[in-house]
């Protein structure tokens, strides 16, 4: 059960890895929450204690690999052992290729690819050690198919999907108990879209998202309903969009 469990949370702060901090809360979790936000990781902390559960916090950029590690290190330190680790930091900056936005190119590879694999390196050697364990990337539809002003974005999930099963395939040859799964969500109320540098781009996505989206505390119930599996089941991958949304 999750009153029970360690969970450590990257992109903590605010969007889905927020509502997923909170949910776990009331069960009364474990939680380590990591985020660039100080602020915020303060006032969540804050909440998650008047929720029931119990938290620590580290400022995190998951683009620096020694800020991630740290991270788990916190967790060891505090808890003894990580049960969970929710890799939920991202950006959607989108825009055609023609733009050269590399700026937002290498934001998007340096946190929704690179942050990706920090999380699960630093988290990997823990859960190996204890034999038990489980990795939760959130990923995105656009893991799956890529629309004109995605291409970048979606590439950094395809990559999420790939990493992913590609654990998943080793943790399951390794026979360790250390379950992998991927949520992606379609379009879901966050701060996503603040990352679009794009005018018009953004501004076509928040007219979509106004007609579509759905709450990030959808999302959390289903990385909860993940976690609450019997320890010899994993989904491996959820795709959850708006009733409504189309593709």
């Amino acid at each position: 059960m999750t009153e029970t469990k360690i969970v450590v949370i990257t992109g903590a702060s605010s969007g889905m890895g927020e509502a997923t901090a909170k949910l776990l809360a009331k069960d009364g979790a474990r939680l380590v929450l990591g985020a660039r936000r100080e602020e915020r990781l303060k006032i969540l902390k804050s909440e998650v204690e008047k929720l029931g559960g119990q938290a620590v916090y580290g400022m995190t950029d998951v683009t620096d690999v020694a800020q991630v590690e740290a991270l788990a290190q916190l967790a060891m330190q505090t808890f003894g052992r990580i049960d969970v680790w929710i890799n939920s930091a991202g950006i959607m900056p989108q825009s055609p290729l023609a733009d050269k936005r590399i700026a937002d190119w290498d934001n998007m590879i340096d946190i929704n690819i690179k942050g990706t694999l920090y999380g699960i390196g630093a988290a990997l050697p823990y859960m190996n050690q204890k034999q038990a364990g489980q990795i939760i990337n959130v990923s995105s539809v656009a893991g799956h198919i890529a629309h004109q002003n995605s291409a970048v974005y979606s590439a950094t999930k395809f990559a999420v999907q790939a990493i992913s099963e590609s654990l998943r395939q080793e943790m399951a040859a390794a026979q360790n108990n250390v379950r992998v799964t991927v949520v992606a969500p379609g379009a879901v109320n966050t701060e996503l879209l603040s990352s679009v540098t794009d005018p018009q781009v953004k501004a076509g996505m928040a007219q979509f998202y106004d007609s579509f989206a759905i709450s990030a505390d959808r999302v959390a119930l289903t990385i909860k309903q993940a976690i609450n599996l019997p320890a010899d089941t994993a989904w491996n991958e959820v795709i959850i969009r708006p009733t409504n949304q189309i593709s």
